[in-house]
């Protein structure tokens, strides 16, 4: 199949639900998602819905990436911080729109899954690392933005505290099976605020500050 042809209509569709940031419709139109799936499922990569990757994990819709790397706000100058890698796709647009980028998959097959194929798109600012999430990477923070890809029962201290002032995250937080798109803005006095903003369903986030197991 026309894999551009497609990408062009997921971008339109993106557009029709309200996505407006230019520089993120150019990114989602860029990377092409069909490599971040199963070959099996590549015809489908482009619908907007999540798709399985192994693991019990999911790659997020494309609106639902779109929405949260907007939420975000990127100029092009920030490190960001990204927990939970998954198939990669969200740390490849990410890596497009920001300077540097920190991402971190807890389950080995897919952090390496990740990372051929990050790697076969020459994104050299993308650093992955296997381990706990929702500690977040204090070893390459402050970080000016924070996008988390699983569901929190809530939001992490720890993140906060790596967020550089002026800094903003991203969180679904909820309970197991919903959550509500959340925005934590730290300004530049470091007073925190919080925001809610769209109703969603993401795999748990398993770790010390997410969920304690699998069941």
């Amino acid at each position: 199949m026309n894999f551009e042809v497609s990408r062009k209509r997921m971008v339109a569709e993106l557009v029709k639900r309200g996505i407006t940031d230019q520089r993120v419709l150019g990114a989602m139109q860029s990377i092409p998602r069909h490599i971040f799936v199963e070959e099996a499922m590549s015809a489908q990569a482009y619908s907007d819905s999540s798709l399985p990757i192994g693991e019990k994990q999911t790659i997020s819709q494309p609106y639902t990436v779109a929405k949260m790397t907007e939420m975000l706000k990127l100029t092009g100058r920030e490190r960001v911080l990204e927990l939970g890698t998954g198939s990669g796709y969200q740390a490849a647009v990410l890596a497009t729109l920001a300077d540097k980028v920190c991402t971190v998959e807890r389950i080995r097959p897919l952090a390496l899954k990740a990372r051929r194929a990050l790697d076969s798109l020459r994104l050299l600012n993308v650093n992955l690392k296997i381990g706990d999430g929702t500690e977040g990477w204090p070893e390459e923070g402050p970080f000016d933005a924070i996008l988390v890809t699983a569901g929190s029962p809530q939001v992490p201290q720890c993140l906060i505290d790596q967020l550089a002032p002026g800094g903003r995250l991203v969180i679904p937080v909820g309970d197991r099976q919903d959550q509500t798109l959340t925005l934590v803005v730290k300004d530049l006095e470091g007073k925190v605020t919080r925001q809610e903003s769209e109703d969603c369903r993401f795999v748990k986030l398993i770790g010390r500050h997410g969920w304690s197991d699998e069941a």
